[in-house]
């Protein structure tokens, strides 16, 4: 009787040991069917027409395109403020008003003397002050010389006001009928141009973007991380099933004269094995190499 009861109980544990051992062994199997594995060649076809493997370059399978990514950093980071900028710059009120007119701190450049009107030249000191230092020694050319006298200003104020006036509409026809004097403007007006200091504001905020997004790329979205063998493959593995890109972020595969980056999407299916490919023809065009 004590052998009969001693039976039951050893099938009793079988039983359990049996079920344990099944539900081990199912459950890696369950797991691994939620899943699948991405494959991908990645290959360049130079201007020689041979298409040749891009060896040893990282990619970064990703939960958001690395081109919204960088999008959603370019927002959080907002454009400095050209307005504020421009009435904290130590220049005459009637530069400023130009300045805001033109949305432009820019007082560089051959186009940007070009494009000055003759009203523009007279009525901003600046301006004025450069074309007319210019100008000083070319009376002899057509320019005009000034023929009031600052003594009539408190003196004959009604005389001095009519010369003035004759005196620049003098000044305007002398501009609009020699638009080469206008060249050189621009050097002239290099020490008080606040252009390279917008410039280095505009370049530090595209830095944090760029830091930024690559930080995110690789922390917030980042889902795994490869780098193709010699043959130019890479693998995924055990991605869960979603909606991913393949990136290669900012840096560029190259083959010959051709330079490729990608952000590519791909939909995972459970248990559906991936495979693609890679090349110019869903890259993004880098510049070419010299």
């Amino acid at each position: 009787m004590c052998n009969m009861r001693l039976g039951a109980r050893t099938r009793i544990s079988l039983v359990f040991a049996v079920a344990a051992l099944a539900l081990t062994s199912v459950r890696p199997a369950c797991a691994q069917a939620q899943t699948a594995p991405i494959g991908f060649t990645v290959q360049i076809t130079p201007s020689t027409g041979i298409v040749e493997p891009v060896r040893g370059l990282p990619f970064y399978l990703l939960r958001k395109s690395f081109s919204n990514i960088q999008q959603e950093a370019e927002a959080s980071l907002p454009m400095p403020d050209m307005e504020k900028f421009i009435d904290s710059q130590q220049v005459s009120k009637e530069l400023r008003a130009w300045m805001h007119k033109h949305h432009s701190v820019t007082l560089s450049g051959d186009e940007f003397a070009k494009s000055l009107t003759a009203e523009e030249i007279l009525n901003i000191p600046e301006f004025w002050q450069a074309y007319d230092q210019m100008n000083i020694g070319e009376a002899k050319f057509g320019f005009p010389v000034p023929k009031y006298k600052e003594s009539d200003k408190v003196r004959d104020p009604a005389k001095y006001q009519r010369e003035v006036a004759e005196y620049h509409a003098r000044v305007l026809k002398y501009i609009n009928e020699n638009p080469d004097s206008k060249e050189g403007l621009n050097t002239e007006l290099e020490s008080i141009d606040p252009s390279p200091q917008w410039n280095d504001k505009v370049a530090a905020r595209s830095s944090a973007i760029h830091r930024m997004s690559l930080d995110w790329a690789q922390s917030r979205y980042l889902v795994a991380q490869t780098q193709t063998d010699v043959n130019g493959r890479a693998e995924f593995i055990g991605v869960p099933a979603g909606n991913y890109w393949i990136s290669s972020l900012n840096i560029d595969g190259q083959v010959g004269d051709i330079r490729e980056k990608w952000d590519v999407p791909i939909a995972v299916h459970a248990g559906v094995a991936m495979q693609m490919v890679l090349s110019n023809y869903n890259g993004i065009p880098a510049k070419n190499a010299s």
